[in-house]
């Protein structure tokens, strides 16, 4: 689910010519020493005022909570030090982030600092290069970032944005219900596993299900993860195939497609306006009509914790190292490239002091989402917060061994053909080897055209 300053150094030096200084000497022979004393009282010594500080904006499109959050980070900001001053820049949201800066850049009026990313500007030349600057920093250990992050913020090999905060989706389980039937989380480490599990725990009345064993959340995302979780991929490595019609692709999303509809131990929402479909999905949880369901790191401020506990999605048995690979999503900044270097080195301290790992931990304890600094794990406050709260170290873990989102290079086909085949898949219980063969033909055509 997707922020100008201008200032510089003043040096002020006032000093008061010393009188006859050329000819002092004369002053002094005819007069005596008392014409040099009158001089040196009347020099004063070299007087440098202090550089003031480099004010400048940085551009965010956050509300409620977060916006609360984001000020109080810009307030610590600007209170730890004198170098810098950060204005925070409200937007409406991310879309209209990027608008404004669109027009900014256009303008030659940019912000220093911006809570926004987009590879084809990095490669347009709209964002400054961050490698330098991270080279040279002596407080920052890029290895410390969660890989899956930092890597977003590549574009062909370079570093244009630094990562602020990710999400992932995560499993979210009845603790009251694993009970009931002898189930630990500990052991639902693979698909094959919950599906046991899911059908433990359903409850049928003749051919109805009164209580489903688990309800992934509607839409591409959750069984796109389950095939990455397998080793599949959208695109062959050339970027020239689409290969959704795989193996990979075809078994796991017809499995999902089994326990929908066939064996009826997972329920999907879906429609209704909104987020109607998601909060119908976690209602369920809560009000005791399925023992868990798959969502956002993100749904933790609205979850009941007393009832409720908080696992990684599972891997596939057999397949890799047997950890899933679901997608983490980061959220990025980026420095305007048309910022003066002045300006583009205090956003840099900004951006980097945000994401270090006391702060990092704050935001995730204080919103929800995932720190983006391994050492995040280690902090005190979050140690202590993960262990009052351990559903919230569950997707900073899982992040850690996470997928990157898929980048459509047609700038929205394939995403919408897949769409369109999950629907027919979920919905409509179309065998998924036809819905994603129509897939792939769609996505092939669309891939095809932006190649000639």
């Amino acid at each position: 689910m997707n922020v100008m300053k201008k200032g510089m150094a003043i040096t002020l030096v006032s000093s008061f010519a010393l009188l006859a200084a050329c000819g002092s000497n004369t002053a002094t022979n005819s007069q005596g020493a008392g014409n040099a004393t009158n001089s040196a009282e009347t020099a004063a010594p070299e007087q440098t005022a202090a550089a003031e500080p480099v004010k400048i904006e940085f551009w965010y499109g956050l509300g409620g909570n977060l916006g609360d959050n984001m000020k109080k980070l810009i307030d610590q900001f600007n209170a730890s030090q004198s170098e810098v001053i950060v204005q925070g820049i409200v937007q409406a949201d991310y879309s209209e982030t990027e608008q404004k800066l669109q027009a900014a850049i256009a303008a030659n009026k940019v912000p220093a600092a911006v809570l926004s990313a987009n590879a084809d500007w990095a490669r347009k030349g709209y964002y400054a290069e961050l490698d330098g600057m991270m080279a040279a920093a002596t407080d920052l250990n890029p290895d410390d970032f969660v890989p899956t992050f930092i890597e977003q913020g590549q574009v062909d090999g370079k570093q244009f944005f630094l990562p602020m905060y990710g999400t992932t989706q995560v499993m979210y389980y009845r603790k009251d219900a694993l009970e009931k039937s002898g189930i630990k989380a500990e052991d639902l480490t693979t698909w094959e596993a919950l599906a046991a599990a899911a059908a433990q725990m359903t409850v049928k009345e003749g051919d109805k299900t009164t209580f489903y064993g688990w309800e992934p959340m509607w839409g591409r995302e959750n069984m796109m993860d389950a095939v990455f979780s397998k080793g599949g991929s959208v695109l062959s490595e050339d970027g020239k195939t689409v290969l959704v019609d795989s193996p990979e692709w075809v078994e796991t999303w017809e499995l999902f497609r089994k326990w929908i509809h066939e064996d009826q131990i997972m329920r999907i929402h879906s429609g209704g306006q909104g987020w109607e479909y998601w909060y119908k999905t976690i209602d369920d949880v809560m009000k005791g009509k399925a023992a868990g369901y798959t969502g956002s790191s993100g749904d933790q401020g609205d979850l009941d914790f007393t009832q409720l506990a908080a696992m990684e999605q599972p891997g596939w048995e057999g397949v890799g190292d047997g950890k899933g690979k679901p997608v983490a999503n980061g959220i990025m900044a980026g420095i305007p490239a048309k910022a003066s270097k002045e300006q583009q080195e205090a956003a840099f301290k900004w951006l980097t002091y945000f994401s270090n790992t006391e702060n990092t931990a704050f935001w995730s304890m204080n919103t929800g989402y995932i720190a983006v600094r391994e050492s995040a794990l280690e902090d005190p406050e979050f140690k202590a917060f993960g262990e009052a709260n351990p559903q919230s170290r569950v997707p900073l873990m899982q992040a850690s061994h996470a997928s990157k989102p898929f980048i459509d290079p047609t700038g929205g086909k394939i995403t919408d053909a897949l769409t369109i085949a999950a629907d027919k898949v979920q919905i409509g219980n179309k065998p998924a080897a036809e819905a994603l063969k129509e897939a792939k033909e769609a996505a092939q055509k669309a891939l095809d055209a932006i190649a000639k």
